[in-house]
């Protein structure tokens, strides 16, 4: 583009911004979680919140048994804590009385010891019609660990805290002085197992409830988007003398969002138009429902046919889409294919191998993650035929074929179930954990959280998440749906999914076949948009503004600043003094641990335009 008589240089400045916080810091939200076991804990999350007497400083002021149990307040160190003892159920321990109120999200954090062993205890609330469980932790003894959960609450009234307990039959994993100790012989979660322990003590502290308005859970949604998602953008328009062009117009578009976002496929978009142009306009990221499991891909044994995933990704490659290998093996054993479960040990064993050779050798480095033994918390199909070992082997032989691809486990109640489930965030990091045994390594490994979601528990949801960020692993919601009836909770997921600083990709499990969805469809058979459809739309205009370039006008020093979501735009300038009346320009806006530019240095573009 020419201008006449002399160049127009436009300075484009990325800064990263750097969010100072809420005005006041009792808003605010803490992410952080501890995933040691520590000689003494720390200080209470929010001074304790609505929790009385939080750290035992004043007795046993606000403490009483709950059940059968005696309590009294001990010291070790300088460090006051509450203990319960003659123990003679699940659930004798302490309790404190509260009032929560309607519309209100809590969360809870305390930290938890035991006599003996190595404990799985909960926080439950009992309420006039129930019993809601905040969250739970594998505790031990001689050692600290945090328990981190949270709730919601609909209705207000009086509520009652205590602690439950099983007891781990097999312990085999310890935290204790800052490092993960595994015994000579791994057991699978199913040999763990658990019990009702009736005479272990539990020991607490430093216990803490803290309530947020809507308002404010919100604003810790705004605060981390802009914090973690995006940038502040500052672009300068001068002439070849430096001199600004006021009044210059800019708008601004985004290309292609960095964050990726997206839903599963079924074979049918291959020979679909509509379902192609429907999916591609919306999404950065896949995967194959069931096109690339192993009943899919061998449905006879030795007769392998991938011609269907092959051209699911070639579809997926022409239109610029990620996708998740999913999956190459599945732990249940009603999901096998029909030939598999009557083999012998040893037979099993030699087909196991085959596969991970054929889907891994054939996919390797084309896909962006592997789940690499789907589900294999809640079932035992492999381990129960081939020994606690089988899990870690099968790890093991896809990083030798694969070493460049991340290599997940996949599970589900992870973040959706706050009970003291076989998948709580505690009980994935313990598996994580073994598996890094056998890779001698945590290299290349990352947290799948399948999302399939009744009531979501928002709170809770953010709060595991909280704890399996610690361990520093990537993290991807991998299959989210919901109750196709009530949308609201698809979006309020989407939003906290999203707005969560470890999260980095949602999967939806949305794919469309003419029978129906698995759970949930966000379009009809003519295309045309489910409500939970609308959801994702009005979050695409709010995250990527594709559709809908917004402008501004540059002030008397040549500026226009904004803050813009991660990704690739085009900014056109538009000006009098341009003869061809504008310009366009194209930039990235990329995190800056991404592209390696400090906040306070910027990235700086020039655009030079010549007569």
């Amino acid at each position: 583009m020419r201008v006449e008589g002399e160049r127009v240089l436009l300075w484009l400045v990325l800064f990263a911004h750097l969010c100072s916080g809420l005005a006041n810091d009792a808003f605010s939200y803490d992410y952080t979680a501890s995933l040691e076991c520590l000689e003494n804990p720390h200080k209470p999350q929010y001074g304790g919140g609505i929790i009385l007497n939080p750290e035992l400083n004043h007795g046993l002021k606000g403490w009483y048994a709950f059940g059968g149990a005696e309590i009294e307040k001990r010291a070790s160190g300088g460090n006051n804590f509450i203990v319960a003892h003659t123990r003679k159920q699940m659930n004798d321990s302490i309790a404190q009385k509260l009032y929560l109120q309607k519309d209100k999200l809590y969360t809870f954090s305390g930290w938890i010891q035991v006599s003996s062993g190595i404990t799985s205890v909960s926080a439950v609330f009992k309420t006039n019609s129930g019993h809601e469980y905040g969250g739970a932790v594998t505790a031990e003894s001689g050692c600290w660990s945090m328990l981190k959960g949270g709730l919601t609450v609909y209705s207000p009234g009086p509520v009652e805290l205590y602690f439950e307990v099983f007891m781990f039959l097999n312990p085999v994993v310890s935290r204790h002085n800052h490092s993960i100790v595994i015994a000579s012989r791994l057991f699978s979660r199913r040999s763990l197992g658990e019990s009702e322990d009736k005479s272990v003590e539990i020991w607490v502290d430093s216990i803490s409830l803290q309530p947020f308005t809507q308002e404010q859970w919100t604003s810790h949604q705004d605060q981390s988007i802009e914090k973690n998602r995006k940038r502040r953008v500052r672009l300068q328009a001068t002439d070849a003398h430096g001199n600004p062009i006021a009044g210059a117009k800019m708008s601004i578009k985004q290309n292609k969002p960095h964050f990726p976002f997206g839903s599963a496929i079924s074979k049918h978009i291959l020979n679909n138009p509509a379902y192609q142009k429907w999916f591609t306009s919306r999404f950065t990221v896949t995967v194959f429902e069931n096109e690339l499991k192993w009943y899919s891909t061998e449905p006879s044994p030795g007769k392998e046919d991938y011609s269907v995933p092959d051209a699911m990704l070639q579809f997926a490659k022409q239109n610029g889409l990620a996708v998740r290998g999913h999956n190459i093996l599945w732990d249940n054993g009603n999901d096998q294919p029909y030939w598999v479960p009557s083999l012998s040990n040893s037979d099993l064993r030699a087909a196991v191998k085959r596969r991970i050779e054929s889907v891994v050798r054939r996919y390797s480095g084309q896909f962006i993650g592997w789940d690499v033994v789907n589900e294999n918390l809640h079932f035992s199909f492999f381990e129960g035929k081939l020994g606690a070992e089988a899990t870690g082997a099968a790890f093991q032989m896809t990083r030798r074929l694969d070493r460049r691809t991340t290599l997940f486990m996949n599970e589900y109640d992870t973040i959706e179930k706050s009970g003291k489930g076989s998948a709580s965030p505690d009980k994935y990091l313990q598996k994580l954990k073994e598996i890094q045994y056998f890779l001698k390594g945590g290299r290349n490994l990352g947290i799948g959280l399948e999302g399939h979601f009744r009531t979501p528990n928002i709170p809770y949801m953010r709060s595991a998440i909280d704890k399996l960020a610690a361990s520093n692993f990537p993290i991807w919601i991998t299959e989210l749906d919901v109750d196709p009836t009530q949308p609201m909770y698809l979006e309020q997921v989407l939003r906290e999914a999203h707005a969560h600083p470890a999260i980095k990709g949602i999967v939806m499990w949305a794919a469309w076949k003419p029978e129906g969805c698995f759970r949930m469809c966000l379009t009809d058979n003519n295309f045309k948009n489910t409500p939970t459809g609308d959801v994702v739309d009005k979050l695409l205009q709010e995250w990527i503004r594709a559709d809908h370039p917004f402008a501004g006008t540059a002030d008397a020093n040549g500026v226009f600043e904004t803050s813009l979501f991660h990704g690739d735009y085009e900014v056109t300038i538009s000006h009098p003094s341009l003869i061809n009346s504008s310009l366009i320009h194209s930039f990235k806006v990329a995190a800056s641990s991404t592209d390696h530019i400090s906040p306070e240095t910027g990235l700086l573009v020039n655009v030079s335009l010549t007569k």
